[in-house]
Parts: C-alpha cells; structure tokens; sequence
C-alpha cells in the first residue's frame, strides 16, 4: 500500500513522511476517523513507508524486495491485530494469528472495508468480536523477538476500541516503554471508546471524511464508474469511501434496514393509545432481538442516518438531503415534519442508549422494546 493509493488525507501524508525525514517517530500513535475515511490504508502506508526506507511522497522508491512483501501484506515485521471471535473453524480462544490469511485477502479486496464487513467475511456477523487478554499475550510474544530484517518492528491494532479492559491493562506497560525500535499504531472510528490509560501514552492523528470529489475521482478512475453516477454516489457516501463502493455495488441489501425502519415507526405512530400498536411493537423488538448484536447496532446506526435525513429535510437543508426510500408508499418528506428540534436530540440520545446496553450483552428483546415506547413518546412530542 503506498500514499498514493491512500485517497484524499494529503496533510496527514505530509505530517507522516515529515515525522519520518525528520526521525521523530512516535512511538504510539492513535489514528482516529470515521469509517471509509482511510486510517487503515493510511496506517499501512506508513508502516511501508517506515519499513522499507522508502523516500518522497509516493513511497515506492526504497527497498524493491521489501514493497513486494507489502503487496501481499506478508512483510514480517509489520503485525496485525483486530477483532476476532469464534467460527466454524476457530472454535476456542480467537486470536488474530487464526485469521491472518483471512485478514490478507480481505486487505486486498477490502481496504477501505467497515468493521462489519470484516465480521461478515469471517462469519462471525451474529457475534460481537472484541481484542481479548489472549491477543495482548501474542503481541508481547511477537514483540519480545528481534525484527526479522533489523530495522523496526510495528504492531498494528485495528478497531482500538474492541480491546477489552483486560487485554489494555495487559498492554499498558508495553505501550509506555516499548523494546526499542518498536512502533504502535492503533486505529479506531471514536475516542470515546478507548480508555483513558491508553489514549495518554499516544499520539492522536485525527482523520476526516473524504471530499465529494476525491470519492467521485476514485470511482471513476478505480471502479470505471460513470461521471454522473460518481457524483451522485459520492454526494451521498458522506465521506465514507466504503459506503461509497456498497452504493455503487448494490450491496447494502443484505438486511432490510429501510423497511425495519419504516414497519417500526409506522407502528410507533399508531400506539399512542392503540394497545393492538403496542403489540406490534413488541413483536418487532421480538424480530430484531432474534438477530446477532452486530446487525442489531448496524441497523440503530442505520436508524441514527435515517433520523438525521428527516430533520435536514424538515429544515429545508435540501443539499444535504440524498436519501432515497426505496419504499414506494414512503414520503421523507410526509415523516420529516415529526423530527425537529424539540425531539431530535432525544431521539439520538435513546439510539446512543440502546447501542450502548447491546453492546454490553444486555437484553435485547427489553432494549428495544423500551426504545420503542419512548419513540413513541418522543414522535408525538409538541
């Protein structure tokens, strides 16, 4: 992976090749930026840029056998962690060495993929994966040996915030005074997420969504995509470069999240005082309390954006407008009245809520039978 290929970010690659010119490389550093937004990429790119003493700002003009391994993400001194859960075939105790062929070809196919499009690679959709005390045992394992070709050793950790408590402690020490030559990079989509010991021993790089016209270029030179179809995609990626490609592919079918959303409001609307509504309610939490924990925090994000949509409409910010229902007897624009300034904010705040308790095995069924009613409560607020 060279800069070149990592999309848009041109003050972050100069700030990166600087640091490295310059040889004031820190030793910990926290990429943070949503998703599509390219961290990962970026991080690769670095670790290549570092590791095969390459030079100038398309990094391909140092070591010609070492950007080979790159190509493969095979180079032996750059080690990947991310979020791992059992599966068919790694039935106990998942660690990220289990999935390396995996995580290589998803690389290759999928570098600007999502966290859930990595679960869904590896069949683990229904689980919640997470960085474990396991894994923090093989990073200390990988980095107490030499680097394989002298020079520096990186780890680098992927989804951050997946670590639980356990496997941070573990790593407290070795992030605060790590073996020399030895770098750390740690990606994650929010900062909130990631505890506070682990944030004060690094470098925080802060990444933003991509521009409507770096995603456009990027499909029209990289998926042979169609001016006008690029644009039109690019406007409604929100910076998101993945979302982006899941637009362009028509892949974003395999959950019907829009008419979750729809069959659920609808049914919130007419609960106030209507007891046969509130058994629909509670049927639908039944339904969506049946899938995995990972779809059901997709489709609450997903809820976030739809909400969102609704209120930019009701305000008549109509350029920021894109969303299409592919419902035909659904009107954004009939919906967005409902959401506005008095509720909106109450409304993301109980999605928040309910991400959170799922997120922390709570009970499903009860989470969003409970968020039903308040969006009840909250729709119907004057």
């Amino acid at each position: 992976m060279l800069f070149k290929d990592v999309l848009g970010q041109d003050h972050i690659k100069n700030h990166l090749t600087k640091s490295v010119s310059q040889g004031r490389i820190p030793h910990a550093q926290l990429f943070v930026g949503p998703e599509g937004s390219g961290t990962l990429a970026m991080a690769i790119a670095y670790a290549q840029y570092i590791l095969c003493s390459n030079t100038g700002n398309e990094n391909d003009t140092g070591n010609a056998s070492c950007n080979l391994k790159f190509e493969n993400y095979s180079h032996p001194d750059l080690h990947f962690v991310f979020p791992v859960a059992t599966n068919d075939t790694v039935k106990s105790h998942p660690v990220s060495s289990h999935f390396l062929q995996e995580w290589r070809t998803f690389l290759k196919e999928k570098n600007y993929g999502g966290l859930f499009d990595w679960f869904k690679y590896i069949g683990i959709q229904n689980k919640q994966g997470q960085i474990g005390v396991d894994e923090a045992s093989e990073i200390n394992k990988a980095l107490s040996l030499k680097a394989y070709e002298g020079g520096y050793k990186i780890m680098l950790i992927w989804m951050a915030d997946k670590m639980n408590t356990a496997a941070s402690n573990k790593l407290l020490k070795l992030l605060e005074e790590p073996p020399n030559k030895t770098l750390f990079i740690l990606i994650t989509e929010s900062l909130d997420d990631i505890l506070q010991t682990i944030l004060s021993r690094c470098q925080v790089l802060d990444f933003i969504g991509l521009s409507e016209s770096v995603i456009a270029n990027a499909l029209i030179e990289k998926e042979n995509c169609e001016e006008k179809l690029a644009q039109k995609i690019a406007h409604q990626s929100e910076g998101n470069y993945n979302k982006a490609l899941h637009l362009l592919k028509k892949d974003m079918d395999d959950f019907p999240f829009e008419t979750w959303f729809i069959e659920w409001v609808r049914s919130a609307f007419k609960a106030k005082g209507n007891a046969t509504a509130i058994q629909d309610l509670i049927a639908w939490s039944e339904n969506i309390a049946s899938l995995g924990r990972e779809v059901q925090k997709q489709f609450l994000h997903y809820c976030i954006h739809f909400f969102r949509q609704a209120l930019l409409s009701n305000y008549q910010a109509t350029d920021l407008v894109f969303f299409e229902p592919k419902e035909n007897n659904f009107d954004l624009k009939k919906f967005a009245p409902f959401i506005d300034g008095n509720n909106i904010t109450l409304i993301f705040n109980e999605l928040e809520q309910a991400i959170y308790h799922i997120e922390r095995n709570g009970n499903s069924k009860i989470i969003l039978t409970d968020l039903s009613i308040k969006l009840t409560r909250l729709l119907h607020k004057k």
